[in-house]
């Protein structure tokens, strides 16, 4: 009989999810606004402890192309993405018909390359087009070096917005991720901390951004008795019973965050006798990280690679995934610019997501255990 499946991260409901949803369905809110809409946003904004709003949206992408849009990015202006991501960090650049800039990552967290960043600052300016954004992503839980890059967007006036999709609880020197940048973005898919099964959020620093995020996610309907549409709009807001579920999954959310990070040191104890895998960590105290996913990199010396490794979970029935494909290196961006030194290439090809589900059980620990213990005599 075949191991039952072990996921690398699924949805995990937390139990109140469904009093929300009644709710709901009792008061007839079967749309995109209702009291699970503001409540969810009001959830966020108090766990983010900063005077900050929030617009729930029906993903993070959407997320993401609205703020392009607030932020006044057209066609070919030059944006500025790390390349270390999903594709979604970088496709609603091309929705705009701007140009995306992928850099690359610095060693630490991952995550954007302050030199590079400078590197293709320099760049757009010798072009006569300064980017319009910085899109810095916090990499599977790991918070940016957020003070190296604010220090670059204040000296050239340049506006960053941060990728939080992965960091929910996340923080860095005591500020929670998802509160950085000029304009932020959580994500709720499926595979997320937490989920509202599809969803997003921007996280917006003034009020009227907010209403202006709100107006263009509900198709942009202008005040009129007719339907008058002034500016395009988008079909982005999220519906109540989506909220809802949101809701529930706040109530656990700490506890969802505590659950992560026990999977990360379950595997810190495992490979720490072991120097040919390297866990991804914390590079210091100012550095928390909700370890949405827990990966290890490969030593290029080792005897045994990571699509090998991955292939001894798969006989067992156990999904692992691997790094981020960088952006620079995927086909539809093939002709896109790229400064750094390529080191996202070689997390991409020597690193392997691992199972790091908040709902992973014990017999799951011991069966993930074995089949680890079994590679160590391999390599």
């Amino acid at each position: 009989m075949k191991n039952e499946k072990i996921w690398l991260s699924s949805p995990h409901m937390g139990g109140a999810e469904m009093k929300y949803i009644q709710q709901a369905f009792d008061e007839n809110w079967i749309a995109p606004q209702g009291p699970n809409v503001n409540g969810f946003e009001h959830d966020i904004e108090k766990f983010l402890n900063e005077d900050i709003y929030v617009a729930v949206l029906s993903s993070g992408t959407a997320a993401l192309h609205l703020a392009l849009i607030l932020l006044g990015v057209e066609k070919d202006d030059f944006v500025i993405c790390q390349s270390l991501t999903f594709s979604a960090s970088a496709n609603p650049i091309v929705y705009m018909g701007a140009v995306p800039i992928f850099v690359d990552s610095e060693k630490d967290t991952w995550n954007l390359c302050p030199n590079a960043v400078e590197d293709a600052i320099k760049y757009g300016i010798s072009k006569g087009k300064k980017p319009k954004a910085i899109i810095a992503v916090s990499l599977y839980g790991m918070p940016y070096k957020a003070d190296e890059i604010k220090a670059l967007s204040e000296k050239y006036e340049i506006p960053v917005i941060e990728d939080s999709a992965e960091a929910l609880g996340s923080s860095y020197k005591g500020q929670k991720c998802g509160t950085f940048g000029d304009l932020s973005v959580l994500s709720f898919n499926g595979n997320k901390i937490i989920t509202t099964s599809g969803g997003g959020a921007l996280i917006l620093k003034d009020m009227e951004f907010k209403n202006k995020a709100v107006f263009l996610s509900t198709q942009a309907k202008d005040d009129a008795p007719h339907y008058e549409h002034t500016y395009i709009g988008y079909n982005y807001r999220m519906s109540n019973i989506c909220a809802g579920i949101g809701r529930g999954q706040m109530e656990v959310l700490a506890e969802r965050i505590d659950q992560r990070r026990k999977n990360h040191f379950f595997y810190k104890e495992i490979f720490k006798d072991h120097p040919h895998f390297k866990l991804h960590m914390e590079p210091s105290s100012d550095f928390f990280s909700n370890h949405w996913l827990s990966i290890v990199q490969l030593d290029p010396s080792s005897k045994i690679d990571s699509a090998q490794l991955r292939h001894n979970f798969h006989q067992q029935n156990i999904e692992t995934r691997p790094v981020w494909k960088p952006m620079h290196m995927q086909p539809v961006f093939r002709d896109a610019l790229f400064f750094g030194s390529h080191l996202s290439d070689n997390l991409f090809r020597n690193g392997l997501c691992l199972p790091s589900g908040s709902n992973l059980s014990d017999k799951d620990f011991v069966r993930i255990k074995e089949v680890l213990s079994e590679v160590f005599l391999l390599s």
